[in-house]
């Protein structure tokens, strides 16, 4: 028999992992504050605990997919967590986590840190993975069950680094489409419809993390770790000035100007660090210091 699976939490996210659990064979307990949201995985053949502690019975291994990690201690409260391995994959700051990781050995149980880096209808599908921290061994014991959701990826034994990861990655996700957005609609601003726009960006994209002369993601990786930032073919100087015109077309546009701006700033900020003739990736120098 496949391992019992505890799924406490189902909003879309915890909903999503029952059910995947449920399909691949996992006889799976849940609870949730509001109870109705159970009755489609009860139909399909959860089992709806009638509290959380109650649902601790099930399995020694315990999903919580919640709004924070304050739900977290509300919903575990005064349960026995002996022995229990909480997978808490709530979103939160790293420092949060570790704390939470303090609270649940307390309590007698382990806590595993996580990340989902899909949307829910990812779950369980190619190309979803997790990031994970906490103790390596309790991940590795669980290890073919968890990946259930998606591909398992262990970053350390600090309960934070789950979410440090986590964050990074959704800033690039997040600030990458707000300028693909941007983009648009200061294109728009002339009659140009984005889809005639898609493919530009799409190939720009593509080739930041390729190897080929606009691999930026390699190049910057590169002269980071080295702490060095050549500039000679374009300087820092030459880049921040292009920002300005940046930040003038999107007022000239009528669009908004605070991303551009913030963008223009922090490039100026690293100039007057006396990174002017280094190259792009002195940047993070002012990132660094602010």
């Amino acid at each position: 028999m496949k391992t019992p699976m505890i799924v406490i939490g189902l909003g879309p996210m915890g909903a999503a992992m029952a059910r995947t659990f449920l399909e691949n064979g996992h006889p799976t307990t849940v609870w949730n504050r509001t109870p109705s949201k159970a009755a489609p995985l009860v139909e399909d053949g959860a089992t709806l605990a009638p509290t959380a502690a109650d649902a601790l019975a099930a399995s020694e291994l315990v999903v919580v997919s919640q709004t924070d990690y304050k739900a977290m201690y509300d919903s575990l409260d005064g349960a026995d967590l002996k022995g229990r391995v909480i997978v808490n994959l709530s979103s939160g700051s790293p420092g949060e986590l570790r704390r939470a990781s303090e609270w649940v050995s307390e309590r007698g149980g382990v806590l595993l840190t996580g990340g989902v880096m899909v949307p829910p209808p990812g779950i369980g599908q190619p190309g979803a993975y997790v990031f994970y921290s906490g103790p390596e061994g309790a991940l590795e014991s669980h290890r073919e069950a968890l990946g259930e959701l998606g591909d398992v990826t262990f970053v350390g034994e600090d309960p934070g680094l789950s979410m440090l990861y986590y964050q990074s990655q959704l800033y690039l996700f997040w600030s990458t489409l707000a300028a693909y957005m941007h983009a648009a609609a200061l294109l728009g601003t002339a009659g140009v419809p984005v889809r005639e726009f898609r493919p530009f960006a799409t190939s720009l994209l593509l080739s930041l993390g390729d190897d080929g002369p606009m691999g930026f993601v390699k190049h910057l990786t590169e002269e980071i770790e080295a702490g060095v930032y050549p500039g000679a073919d374009n300087t820092l100087r030459m880049q921040a000035v292009g920002a300005d015109h940046v930040v003038e077309a999107a007022r000239e546009a009528g669009i908004d100007v605070a991303g551009p701006t913030a963008l223009r700033d922090l490039f100026w900020r690293a100039v007057d660090a006396g990174h002017g003739t280094d190259g792009l990736s002195a940047v993070i120098e002012a990132v660094r210091r602010p």
